[in-house]
């Protein structure tokens, strides 16, 4: 029987109702739901692919593709507020500075900022000698006139010419048969060759798109692609680059890697060819097609930084070069200050990169859990241990620290962001930031106290804490109630009249009054708890550590001490250049903690 539940708290959602599937297991009681699915038919029946013994799931990538960003004419479409020459100046600087060798610079024929820009490169010197700049243009005359005549003056070209080749761009868009279209297609590539003939002394190669590659018939591009690079007079020396689109992601990333394995397999004169790819993210799966594009066969990447782009972006080049990064492949393209990067895409963008953004947002490295910082905590130990045996540095040691795929120094960030403590924070999280930012080797049975005192505070007030704030909560929770608190020390020494016997003699203030006393141990602290039992507090330490919290001489000294007061266990801290001094301020810092200071 049909579900009847109805949300009535989200009234314009229709909860499936639809009888459960005959064939569904038992433990999946998921109903149809009303959404017409029918609509829609799956990308093997919009495309037959003849590829049945597909090899690239076996192969790895072991060196990264030539990549190429063109966001500075894809990404400059999709903006609310196109760049102007200004900030498109400076993302082409970046891309120049990051490494790129190849850069799509704009439409030049699409708007006249565009074309504005290609002219500020040729006429300003800004394009180092190894830096191929590369322009977009559809398949028409007087748009590729417009192309020539902004590249007058750079001395190395590559002009990008497309043309939409799938059934639905044809019928609905371009009007024209399949052979109609193949003649556009030649007619305009062979002026683009005559246009460029005309331009002595000038490199001018060649890059072919049939646009939406994914949705187009797989022989029907092998004969386009195969007539260019006859017609352009491909060589090994001067290849043609024919660009393989997702234009619109339809189907899962195999298939577009089947898609273009096919491609590498059967392009004409394969070593002349260099085999482009362009993946979109309409499925959110524009890395994935990328990556395993790369498995089949394709020997170039184009997108964007961050992923900007049309509709929901073109691939993400940072995402896919530190992706190989974190395998151990060099990406051929400096990450070092990702942080910079991220400023200067978000300044000529105007649009935010999310927080959760592959490598470069604000919160990728960033744990609250309690169960992964405690495991971030223990691997940042244990990396600083093995850096230590091996005699290396901590940035050149082998990274292997859970949770965190690459060691965020070397994209530039640093450890202070690692560990955030909020209400969903573990003790190993809350020990690591006060050991990193404050020097404090919190004991392990001291930990889980201080995280109670922690989560009170998170939990009442719903935000994170900084380790500015952490300290301050530890120093007033630990360290505070011995110098303010019911007991207070007003002056006190220790003597050792004779080996292993130890006088400790004090004036203090309690109960409003103030009382002299003595007591003898066999150490400093056991002396100081004869001398509380004289006046009726009894104390039994428990535990107690101490460590200096820097290097050098006057370095400060912090001593934990875990004590039963009259029965109740509590945990004080003392700070002070002197381990003595620490440690008698633990003491009594525990006994204020206590709520037992007289009897």
């Amino acid at each position: 029987m049909a579900s009847p539940f109805q949300s009535t708290v989200f009234p314009t959602l229709r909860t499936p109702s639809g009888d459960i599937p005959a064939d569904a297991p038992r433990w999946n009681p998921q109903r149809p739901s009303a959404m017409p699915h029918h609509r829609y038919r799956s990308a093997h029946e919009r495309v037959p692919l003849p590829l049945t013994d597909r090899t690239w799931p076996s192969r790895r990538i072991e060196q990264a593709p030539l990549w190429v960003p063109v966001d500075l004419r894809d990404g400059n479409q999709a903006l609310a507020e196109p760049m102007d020459t200004e900030r498109k100046r400076r993302m082409f600087d970046l891309l120049v500075a990051m490494g790129f060798k190849e850069i799509e610079v704009g439409y030049p024929s699409a708007s006249e900022t565009d074309f504005d820009f290609v002219r500020h490169l040729a006429e300003s010197g800004a394009v180092p000698d190894d830096v191929t700049i590369s322009v977009f243009t559809a398949a028409r005359r007087d748009l590729i006139d417009r192309t020539i005549a902004s590249v007058e003056g750079l001395p190395r070209t590559l002009v990008h010419l497309y043309t939409a080749t799938a059934p639905t761009w044809r019928d609905v868009v371009l009007g024209r048969s399949r052979a109609e279209v193949h003649e556009l297609i030649r007619d305009a590539a062979t002026y683009l060759m005559r246009r460029a003939e005309d331009r002595s002394g000038a490199d001018i190669r060649f890059e072919f798109s049939p646009e939406v590659f994914n949705l187009t018939e797989p022989e029907f591009v092998l004969e386009v692609c195969n007539g260019l690079t006859d017609l352009w007079e491909a060589s090994p020396d001067r290849p043609v680059i024919h660009n393989l689109p997702a234009t619109v992601e339809i189907a899962t990333p195999n298939v577009y890697a089947d898609q273009i394995e096919y491609m590498d397999r059967h392009l004409a004169r394969r070593e002349s060819v260099i085999l482009s790819v362009h993946p979109h993210n309409d499925r959110g799966t524009g890395v994935a097609c990328a990556e395993l594009a790369v498995l089949a066969g394709a020997q170039r990447v184009e997108g964007c930084l961050f992923g900007n782009g049309e509709r929901t972006g073109n691939v993400d080049l940072v995402t896919l070069a530190l992706n190989l990064y974190a395998q151990g492949v060099n990406p051929m393209i400096d990450f070092s200050d990702i942080d910079a990067v991220r400023e200067v895409v978000e300044y000529c963008n105007r649009l935010p990169v999310h927080p959760r953004h592959p490598y470069g947002g604000d919160l990728v490295h960033t744990a609250f859990s309690g169960t992964h910082q405690d495991a971030i905590a223990k691997g940042m130990a244990h990396h600083a241990k093995q850096a230590a045996e091996k005699g290396v540095p901590l940035e050149e040691a082998p990274w292997a620290v859970p949770y965190l795929p690459i060691d965020p120094g070397d994209i530039g960030r640093t450890y202070e962001e690692v560990i955030r403590i909020n209400s969903q924070s573990g003790k190993g999280g809350i020990a690591h930031l006060l050991h990193t930012h404050h020097g404090l080797d919190l004991p392990q049975a001291m930990r889980p106290d201080f995280s109670r005192a922690v989560q009170q505070v998170t939990d009442a007030t719903g935000r994170e804490l900084s380790h500015k704030e952490l300290w301050e909560l530890f120093r007033t929770t630990y360290i505070t109630p011995a110098l303010d608190g019911p007991l207070t020390l007003a002056s006190w020494n220790t003597t050792e009249p004779a080996p292993g016997e130890h006088r400790f003699t004090c004036k203090l203030h309690t109960d409003g009054q103030e009382r002299s006393c003595q007591g003898i141990g066999n150490g400093p602290l056991s002396a100081l708890a004869d001398a509380l039992r004289t006046i009726g507090i009894t104390v039994d330490i428990l535990s107690y550590t101490e460590h200096s919290t820097t290097t050098g001489p006057g370095s400060p000294a912090v001593a934990y001490a875990e004590c039963r007061v009259n029965g109740v266990a509590c945990w004080g801290a003392g700070w002070d250049t002197s381990v003595l001094t620490a440690s008698v301020h633990a003491v009594v810092a525990a006994v204020n903690r206590s709520g037992r200071t007289s009897s």
